[in-house]
């Protein structure tokens, strides 16, 4: 599979490299041609479908767990501190690991109920794991509205959220954080800087995102994830 490169396709090559030593299932760095590089495919359902596959509390409890998987994967590893990632320059901090930066049911790959394979590590970068955490909440709950829940994102009823998150929280290993809603728009926030900045550079799609006002969605997100009680 060919893919085009950006600024921060070296880091991330390295970050592929490191995963396939510790045999962590993501795609393979076959290569470079010119502006392009060359990946291995990994077979099974994403994109899209990934979002039904985690409405399920099975498959909640997988995503979460896989996710641990990947942050314990790539827990030994040290960048050199003067790599470049989309976020930003920097190898990790003694709290820090490499971050996914879009772990999204989108970037899972699945066959018969099970995860085989995490997609696109554009946006991987150092981080503390609750960045990825707080990531993966946002959209595996969902931190959406239950309009949209049922519209778009394969719920067959609203959402009992709180429970979601206990579910979540526990597949991973973690405590459920007191002020989850406020971790979520956290993250939520430093998304948005990531696409307002890498839009300035010219960067697509970000730099459509920010001229056709398309992250204003991602500010009302923000503000609604902030009123929630939960």
């Amino acid at each position: 599979m060919c893919r085009p490169m950006a600024f921060w396709s070296p880091a991330v090559h390295g970050l592929l490299r490191y995963l396939e030593t510790v045999r962590f299932p993501a795609p393979r760095l076959v290569g470079t041609h010119g502006n392009q590089e060359i990946l291995t495919w990994i077979e099974g359902e994403s994109g899209s479908d990934g979002w039904a596959k985690i409405v399920p509390e099975d498959g909640l409890r997988r995503w979460a767990a896989f996710l641990r998987r990947y942050h314990d994967a790539v827990a030994g590893y040290r960048p050199d501190p003067t790599s470049r990632w989309s976020g930003g320059p920097g190898g990790c901090g003694p709290a820090e690991v490499i971050c996914h930066g879009d772990f999204g049911p989108w970037n899972g790959v699945w066959q018969d109920g099970q995860i085989v394979g995490l997609l696109d590590f554009d946006h991987a970068g150092p981080a503390v794991p609750q960045f990825d955490i707080a990531y993966a909440l946002e959209y595996a709950i969902p931190f959406r509205d239950d309009n949209e829940c049922l519209s778009w994102l394969r719920y067959p009823a609203a959402p009992d959220r709180r429970r979601r998150i206990e579910i979540f929280c526990d597949a991973y290993g973690v405590a459920v954080p007191d002020n989850v809603a406020q971790l979520v728009a956290w993250q939520q926030r430093l998304v948005l800087q990531r696409c307002e900045d890498l839009g300035r550079q010219g960067v697509e799609p970000q730099a459509t995102w920010v001229s056709n006002g398309s992250l204003d969605a991602t500010r009302r997100w923000i503000a609604w994830t902030e009123s929630l009680q939960i």
